[in-house]
């Protein structure tokens, strides 16, 4: 586990620069240029549009995929199969263009493994700002692909939601493995008393094994929407598309709408949730109990937090 606590200056260096965790403390890489902020769509309070977008490494073109990403104007969008600086990605850093693209200026790298000559892993890009980010690898059998669990910490509005991001191990067969990361997510989110929201591809079906773990504390919002029927993964020829992308939600958060846009940005479709996250319940303050004259005196009750 890799924890970081943002002080204001490393907070304006989320602006110009990706944060590198593929090995050692999370630390700002800076870059040249700068980031347009891509103004904040009217939303009601407490709305939130966030997203979910396999990239396949931009091999169709990030323009393509920042396009997508700009249209739906979503406020957080985790990203998996993200290059930064391989040979590949033609040396480019994925996350830093598609952050200037998109004017999601909070942006994170979760490096996973080495690919041709950079670092690959997953990503967040976020309208609102990071108070935290953590890294923790998932358990994956030897001579795998490592995997990985992103955490960011967002201040949204002033108030604290925690963001979880992963792609659990491909599929086909490594369905023990999904279960073994599936059990490792649980337990650290069951962990979190803050809002939550788990997103990415978890490479499997919503009736599996692994995803029915998430679902013990977690809400498949595709699922309580009525959107469930549209797979995320289109197969070849006759077969069915696979439904293996996911947004949960815990149950702080009211699920409005879900969509599966079939675009051509990738060998995946993305998945757009609207959310509305549920006002916090203030501590409720307790009555003061007066006593009755001649009666000995009466404590005054404490205020007490509503759970």
């Amino acid at each position: 586990m890799r924890m970081t606590r943002t002080s204001p200056l490393l907070t304006a260096l989320f602006v110009a620069g990706t944060l590198a965790c593929a090995s050692g403390p999370v630390r700002p890489t800076l870059s040249s240029g700068t980031t347009p902020v891509a103004a904040a769509p009217a939303r009601d309070p407490g709305a939130l549009r966030v997203m979910t977008f396999n990239i396949q490494s931009g091999l169709k073109g990030l323009e393509q995929v920042a396009e997508v990403i700009r249209q739906e104007g979503p406020d957080v969008v985790a990203l998996q199969e993200v290059d930064v600086g391989s040979t590949r990605a033609r040396g480019e850093d994925q996350v830093e263009r598609l952050s200037a693209l998109t004017g999601l200026k909070y942006r994170a790298h979760f490096g996973t493994t080495r690919l041709y000559g950079g670092a690959y892993g997953i990503a967040l890009l976020s309208r609102h700002p990071f108070q935290s980010l953590a890294q923790y690898p998932l358990p994956t059998p030897r001579g795998a692909e490592p995997r990985t669990l992103a955490h960011a910490v967002l201040d949204v509005d002033g108030r604290e939601v925690s963001v979880y991001a992963t792609h659990l191990i491909r599929r086909p067969f490594n369905g023990a493995a999904r279960v073994r990361q599936s059990v490792f997510i649980s337990r650290l989110l069951a962990k979190d008393t803050r809002p939550r929201l788990l997103m990415g591809d978890l490479n499997d079906d919503p009736d599996s094994r692994p995803v029915r773990l998430l679902r013990r504390q977690l809400q498949d919002v595709a699922r309580v929407t009525r959107s469930d029927g549209t797979g995320t993964y289109p197969m070849p020829l006759f077969l069915r598309s696979l439904r293996i992308d996911y947004v949960m939600a815990c149950g702080a958060f009211t699920p409005v709408a879900t969509r599966v846009l079939r675009v051509g940005a990738s060998d995946h479709y993305p998945v757009v949730a609207d959310l509305r996250l549920q006002p916090s319940q203030a501590p409720v303050e307790a009555p003061v109990v007066v006593a009755p004259a001649g009666a000995a005196p009466a404590g005054t009750a404490t205020a007490a937090s509503a759970p």
